[in-house]
């Protein structure tokens, strides 16, 4: 059996005690470390892995912002999962833009978090109701709602769904190609650069559902 390897960076030990108890009866989840600053994070990463990181956004030497920007840069295959009592809208964009996979309240319980564990883990994203509403209602202050294609849409919703390009193709009977033309017009319309990104903004923008 595959154990997911979880890392938790967060300053307050207690935090850090109460995840890995909560995660300890969890048979397909290891701690394999801890941090309370984004230097240990980042020494630890220097000759050590995991395969998606808990981090909290805010850090004695610094944020988390910064800090998974440097992770996924270094580590791309690395998931990072933010663990924050920020609940404002750019918190989240400025997590996603630097490549975290999902974001998550520290008011969450056990079921929430390996949930979410396991989402970015397989290579979804993962934003809870009060996330996608912070989200959402930044994204109504900023007035910017760009209009896609029916087929652009379509797409969207697969790619949400965790389709690959050879699969959205296979599901709408179209060439790979043509899938990847529009995943390109998506990432220009909504100004983004990864998948992450793309999800984000279609959730804040209404654009699926």
């Amino acid at each position: 059996m595959n154990m997911t390897g979880v890392y938790i960076v967060d300053d307050h030990k207690v935090v850090i005690e109460g995840i890995i108890s909560l995660l300890q009866n969890e048979q397909e989840m290891k701690v394999v470390g801890h941090a309370c600053s984004a230097a240990d994070c980042l020494r630890f990463f220097e000759s050590n892995t995991a395969d998606v990181i808990l981090m909290d956004i805010s850090l004695p030497d610094m944020n988390g912002i910064e800090l998974c920007r440097l992770i996924k840069t270094a580590n791309p295959g690395i998931m990072v999962l933010a663990l924050s009592t920020f609940n404002q809208g750019v918190y989240i964009d400025k997590m996603m833009e630097n490549g975290a996979s999902g974001y998550l309240l520290k008011n969450a319980d056990k079921s929430e978090i390996v949930f979410a564990l396991n989402e970015v883990v397989r290579g979804h994203t993962y934003l809870n109701f009060e996330s996608v509403q912070a989200l959402k209602s930044a994204r109504k202050k900023s007035g910017e709602i760009p209009v896609l294609t029916k087929r652009e849409k379509e797409i969207l919703l697969l790619i949400t769904e965790g389709l690959t390009n050879s699969g959205i193709a296979e599901r709408l009977f179209i060439s790979i190609d043509t899938v990847d033309t529009h995943r390109k017009n998506l990432y220009n319309k909504l100004n983004v650069s990864n998948i992450a990104t793309l999800i984000k903004v279609a959730i804040s923008n209404n654009l699926i559902g």
